[in-house]
């Protein structure tokens, strides 16, 4: 059990480690700012140890997210201001929080529907925005579509027709890759013949078909 010793331990040990290195960059290399990474890190430390302390475990949720949007949005600043890069990688952290206070629910077929759709149309928007010259979102969206198909077939347990429509999805990802990316050389049918032995070793030597 943490008590409140610890915590307070944590937090003098972490305020003690990040002016610790505040003052060694501003003395040893003052051009770079480098003390920031280690009191990232610090900074979970009493927070985590307080958290948990206490069981608030959707505060901690809000306060790291928090705690992360700021620490990219300060490396943003600091190193390219020009291109705000800290965008692409806000949304997961967002959801963190979304997907701690969502309880129960989270676990649901319906909340992976609605994040995978509101993953897809945050990334499809920044693609359009910011680089719409090539449809980078297709890659973010491939990843976040196995969520709700692997939680169908798995919680029904139909593991052959979770092949199908996996290599399915799978095959339609690499033609369309293949069609934005080089469309002069056919190279998706190397992939996709790996592919088609998934459900085909399914479907011969499945566990039933095994038994009979």
């Amino acid at each position: 059990m943490i008590d409140r010793q610890q915590v307070g331990f944590a937090a003098v040990g972490s305020l003690m480690s990040i002016l610790f290195f505040m003052i060694v960059n501003f003395l040893t290399s003052p051009s770079e700012i480098w003390f920031i990474y280690p009191a990232f890190v610090l900074l979970f430390w009493p927070l985590s140890l307080a958290s948990v302390r206490k069981g608030y475990y959707r505060l901690y949720s809000v306060l790291g997210s928090l705690l992360v949007i700021v620490f990219l949005l300060t490396l943003n600043y600091m190193e390219s201001p020009e291109f705000p890069w800290f965008v692409y990688a806000m949304f997961p952290f967002v959801w963190w929080p979304v997907t701690i206070y969502s309880g129960s629910k989270a676990k649901t077929l319906t909340f992976a529907i609605i994040s995978g759709i509101s993953l897809t149309i945050y990334y499809a928007i920044l693609n359009a925005v910011m680089s719409p010259e090539y449809p980078w979102a297709i890659y973010p969206t491939f990843a976040v579509i196995w969520w709700p198909l692997a939680l169908y077939y798995v919680r029904k347990k139909q593991y052959y027709p979770f092949s199908i429509s996996a290599s399915a999805l799978m095959i339609a990802f690499f033609i369309t890759v293949n069609l934005v990316s080089s469309p002069d050389t056919i190279w998706a049918i190397y992939p996709i013949f790996a592919i088609l032995w998934w459900p085909l070793s399914m479907y011969y030597f499945g566990d039933k078909r095994i038994k009979r």
